[in-house]
């Protein structure tokens, strides 16, 4: 467990949880081509991870890294030898990245290889490796069942524990999930998922519907102007009957944008009042984003974060409130239970 985050019978203090998606291309492959105008930003992600880990480190945070497990390999070759038998046929062309043309490893392929930075975020203190499944498979689309998400997972573990790391936290691609999804994760020793957050914009949907305007409205609405204790989680909620932990988001972490700037007081306030009525309340504050969302800007990037952590500091000192990752939350959950 990270900052001694220890089992309480009454769970006495709050919790900041942060999870990022490290997915590279392969969570854009569908809609961004490689080459084109956001690759900046997918190779800006490689400066990206680096950077996060050393504020991590410089904050004591601990964080979960979702990553898709495509990313651990170093070479073709290793990722062929552990890519599934059984894989979705999903019925919207372009879905599969099985499909996708890569090279022959990291050297030449940066995008859809990241065997180093695996390794970076395993070497350093605090950081969770979990799965964003192998493939970025997506359970709710059309042609997919939960055997083809069965394989896809165990590929994900086995490759994980190639190198050295056993996946206790899963992060579903675009929250698209099921009941008998989470059951197979379950049952495969995964402990904790990243259920959505609070809300019609952000329930679980095929991509077409969970990307619609009014959606997307909503949910950047919503990363300026929130009731703090909207979306806080409370520890008595996430422990579900299967015994899964149900970590879910509160809030996504936009990245800075030039045309917005001049609402980023908001954005922070947002996320800082949210902060604070979790340590108050003793409940948890979830906060995700993916690294390539840092690939551009990086120092303003990095410059709000470091803000959010200062103000999250000072509740630790003042509060007692924790960093965890989302395995540190489904432990001290599951020993309640005991």
């Amino acid at each position: 467990m990270s900052e001694g985050a220890r089992p309480n019978a009454n769970v006495d203090h709050g919790a900041f949880v942060v999870s990022l998606d490290f997915e590279l291309h392969w969570g854009v492959r569908d809609r961004r081509a490689p080459d084109g105008s956001y690759r900046s930003n997918l190779l800006g992600e490689r400066v990206a991870v680096p950077a996060l880990l050393d504020l991590f480190k410089e904050f004591d945070i601990s964080a979960t890294w979702a990553t898709v497990g495509f990313l651990f390999a170093g070479t073709r070759d290793e990722l062929e030898r552990f890519r599934p038998a059984t894989r979705p046929a999903y019925v919207k062309a372009g879905l599969s990245a099985y499909d996708e043309p890569i090279g022959a490893g990291e050297a030449d392929d940066p995008l859809h290889y990241a065997r180093s930075l695996v390794d970076l975020i395993a070497a350093t203190p605090g950081q969770e490796l979990g799965t964003h499944t192998f493939s970025h498979y997506y359970c709710l689309e059309p042609g997919q069942d939960a055997e083809t998400f069965r394989a896809d997972l165990k590929s994900a573990i086995a490759i994980a524990e190639h190198q050295g790391s056993t996946l206790r936290s899963l992060v579903f691609p675009r929250n698209q999930a099921s009941s008998a999804h989470i059951a197979v994760a379950r049952e495969l020793g995964l402990t904790a998922y990243r259920g959505s957050q609070v809300g019609a914009a952000y329930r679980a949907a095929v991509d077409e519907h969970y990307e619609s305007s009014a959606r997307r409205a909503w949910r950047l609405l919503d990363s300026y102007v929130a009731r703090p204790s909207r979306s806080l989680i409370s520890w008595d909620e996430i422990l579900e009957p299967s015994g899964m932990a149900n970590v879910a988001a509160s809030c996504f972490l936009r990245p800075y944008s030039p045309r917005l700037k001049r609402l980023d007081t908001l954005r922070l306030k947002r996320i800082v009042s949210a902060l604070e009525h979790a340590a108050s309340t003793n409940r948890l504050f979830h906060l995700w984003w993916h690294p390539h969302n840092f690939g551009a800007h990086l120092d303003e990037n990095l410059a709000f974060l470091r803000e959010v952590l200062e103000r999250f500091s000072e509740l630790r000192e003042r509060t007692g409130m924790r960093s965890m990752a989302m395995r540190d939350v489904a432990e001290v959950v599951s020993m309640r239970e005991v």
